[in-house]
């Protein structure tokens, strides 16, 4: 009789162990913005082999690093290469990329004229304030010939770096999120391309610019903390974004307001 008790405890805290190391429950995949249609189509693949994926949706660039950080995500894919840098090393945070998704140009957007050539004198631009978006509106605004920075402005520059300014343009650093709202109250807005499309607008047919040669270092990502970037799950989940079929999922969907690009990890480190 004893002996049955010991193996029925046996037993039931063998179950209670096994309980405690399940990771059969989705992958929870954070993202920016409501745009959920390629992680959609990849959430189908991977329901295939048995891989469910659960879409959590965040309203800022912050959250979803800080939550995938704390456990509360399994990964995320919302940011760029250079964000992502950036971020991490701000927040000394345990994070790596595991995947390149897309290059999804930033453009300019303008109520008040149809072409950056009717910009006028002392225009106010708006722009996204934190480090890297700030640096890559910069960007734009030098290869649409408006600004000329030094050469030491990098990915992170700042108005300081602005040393040819014909037009004595006037940036206003905003909130990302709140870049379209700004339309009303400046002559064009720099706005991110998820924000543009959560705000109604088409990044290749509303805007007024849209950057091409300064957005490689702006490759997409699919991020996870540092521990788990070998976890089978999270790199099948990686490969099954980067197959022919996603691409051309992307392509017919966005028609170039996003562009799949998938390097390897080594080649985004370069960036």
């Amino acid at each position: 009789m004893k002996k049955t008790i010991l193996t029925l405890i046996s037993l039931l805290s063998i179950e209670l162990s096994a309980c405690g190391d399940d990771e059969s429950g989705p992958i929870k995949i954070g993202v920016s913005g409501s745009d959920t249609r390629i992680w959609e189509f990849v959430a189908e693949k991977a329901a295939e082999e048995d891989i469910e994926i659960e879409i959590v949706t965040f309203s800022d660039y912050v959250q979803p690093n800080i939550a995938l950080d704390e456990g509360e995500l399994d990964l995320n894919a919302f940011q760029t290469i250079s964000y992502f840098d950036s971020f991490i090393e701000e927040r000394g945070l345990e994070l790596s990329p595991i995947a390149a998704t897309v290059i999804a140009p930033m453009a300019l957007y303008s109520e008040k004229v149809e072409s950056i050539d009717e910009l006028p004198d002392g225009a106010t631009i708006a722009a996204p304030n934190e480090a890297t978006n700030l640096g890559r509106a910069l960007l734009l605004l030098e290869e649409a010939g408006l600004i000329t920075l030094s050469d030491d402005a990098g990915l992170t520059g700042t108005d300081q770096h602005i040393i040819e300014n014909p037009k004595n343009i006037e940036i206003l650093p905003v909130v990302a999120g709140q870049t379209p709202r700004s339309l009303p109250d400046v002559d064009a807005s720099i706005i991110n391309n998820g924000v543009a499309v959560d705000a109604g607008f088409s990044p290749t047919n509303d805007s007024i610019f849209r950057e091409s040669e300064t957005a490689t270092p702006y490759l997409n990502i699919i991020a996870s903390r540092t521990e788990d970037v070998e976890r089978e799950d999270l790199q099948r989940i990686a490969e099954l974004y980067q197959e022919d079929d996603v691409a051309q999922f992307i392509e017919d969907e966005y028609k170039g307001g996003m562009i799949p690009t998938f390097v390897s990890v080594e080649e985004l480190t370069q960036y």
